[in-house]
């Protein structure tokens, strides 16, 4: 138990901040119908944070590097798990199992849903499933810039040395990365709420919708999500600031700092901003040689809708899947891609695609060369056999762990087309999958609910990048 003190402590200080944030609805939407159901669920949260914080007021808050893999998943799970409660008090009268996916799926901005008549349900609710959005977003930049990399697999180690310290020298520089990780990621959903606003939403839509869009998390207020204001306006903006969700953060600060060209020189960001336009533009030319009209209104949509599946927002601005059989394959291929690490965009990340042809070329010259010395390089840094093997690993996880899921999906009944790409969309984050049930016209409430089970698990896996939910089932982990 004495090792847990320091988890126990962070986590209840995460508690007492997750209670704040829940008497936001009904201190905004006073008159709206469940203001009792956030209240009451925010005194509950916070006695709980602060008993755990005066259980643990005169125990060590020196936390050992093993426990960081218990902090991140425990902390997740239970946010998650707390997050649901007003939506099960709420007057939708959601089941236990409904209510805990729906808020697997906004913490981990995953964006699937089980509800249905969104366009007529209670604002507080609507607003509520934005802002847990919103905390997922800014936990997972806090998680890949901070926790990952000093756990070794999620791949930052690539692009910041600071982030990955966890010295004392190293702390004063972790604070103030925080801050202004904080900062960006705070300036940038008011600045996309401002532009929705600008382009036609009223303030709520506004609001809802930048705190969803910056998280890349998908959330919409209507069943028809983006394609409920039928502007292409926003869905420009949309796809502007969806595509700022999806690059690393931290690149964002150093510019801030007077580092400029960061960004813009980072390999990782010109290989997705690359991705983004080509695959639009396949797209566009793929459907004017079908439609044959409106090219600039083909190219935004297509971009909008590419850059929603990349990023994993899963807003949608029509029902994609009907533009033809070609590109229903592809936003079947690009559900695996993801943004940028250190975002808050979830996916396989471009850089682990970019250090597998790293890979591949390298085995190419070897066949031609067997004696030559080869280096590897990304962004001017050596990659080690370290970073390559933790990929690799990753991958092989990645796909066992997809085949299992539709494998369990499909012993309950699931059909394989939903069962495939609902164990993708979970494990990626993405939110809709293909075909007729949970494609972008559909939602997750037919499917039973060991299967919700199954997927918000996989939800959470994939979040967690895998290995760190995996290793705590090690007895390794375990033995002192």
């Amino acid at each position: 138990m004495k090792n847990l003190a320091p988890v126990t402590f962070i986590v209840s200080v995460m508690l007492v901040l997750l209670s704040i944030f829940m008497t936001l609805p009904p201190i905004f939407l006073p008159s709206a119908p469940n203001s009792s159901a956030f209240s009451d669920t925010a005194i509950g949260v916070f006695l709980l944070g602060v008993s755990g914080l005066w259980l643990t007021r005169s125990a060590s808050h020196r936390l050992q590097p093993r426990y960081m893999f218990l902090l991140t998943v425990s902390s997740w799970v239970i946010i998650s798990l707390l997050c649901a409660l007003p939506l099960y008090l709420s007057n939708l009268h959601l089941s236990a199992t409904d209510a805990i996916f729906e808020s697997f799926s906004g913490i981990t901005t995953t964006g699937s849903t089980v509800l249905s008549g969104l366009d007529a349900m209670a604002p507080d609710i609507l607003l509520w499933r934005s802002i847990i959005q919103w905390i997922g977003g800014i936990g997972i930049i806090g998680m890949f810039v901070a926790v990952l990399p000093f756990l070794g697999i999620g791949g930052m180690r690539l692009f910041t040395t600071e982030s990955s310290e966890w010295t004392e020298k190293a702390l004063p520089r972790m604070k103030s990365l925080s801050r202004g990780l904080l900062f960006v990621y705070c300036a940038f959903t008011v600045s996309c709420g401002l532009c929705y606003w600008l382009a036609g939403m009223d303030l709520f839509n506004a609001i809802n919708h930048a705190f969803t869009t910056i998280a890349t998390g998908g959330y919409s207020t209507s069943d028809s999500s983006m394609g409920q204001f039928n502007s292409l306006s926003i869905l420009l903006i949309s796809s502007l600031f969806m595509a700022v969700g999806a690059m690393p953060f931290f690149l964002f600060v150093r510019e801030l700092h007077g580092q400029h060209g960061v960004l813009i020189r980072d390999q990782q960001v010109r290989t997705f901003i690359a991705l983004l336009l080509v695959s639009a533009l396949i797209m566009t030319v793929y459907r004017l040689l079908n439609h044959g009209e409106h090219p600039f209104e083909l190219f935004a949509t297509a971009l909008f809708n590419v850059t929603s599946i990349v990023t994993t927002t899963g807003y949608a601005s029509e029902d994609y899947l009907i533009w033809g059989p070609f590109t229903s394959a592809a936003f079947f291929f690009l559900t695996f891609v993801g943004g940028c690490s250190g975002s808050t965009s979830g996916g396989m990340k471009i850089f682990r695609f970019q250090l597998s042809f790293m890979v591949l070329r390298e085995q190419f010259r070897r066949l031609l060369h067997p004696r030559a010395v080869q280096t590897r390089n990304f962004n001017g840094r050596p990659v080690s056999d370290e970073i390559i093997a933790s990929m690799i690993a990753y991958v092989f996880v990645f796909l066992v762990t997809m085949a299992v899921m539709t494998l369990l999906l499909s012993l309950l009944g699931v059909d394989l087309i939903t069962s495939l790409t609902g164990s993708i969309t979970a494990l990626t984050n993405v939110g809709p999958g293909l075909g007729p049930v949970i494609g972008p016209a559909g939602n997750f409430a037919p499917l039973p609910d060991p299967a919700k089970w199954i997927l918000s698990i996989g939800m959470i896996l994939g979040r967690l990048e895998l290995l760190s939910v995996i290793i705590l089932f090690s007895p390794a982990f375990w033995r002192s």
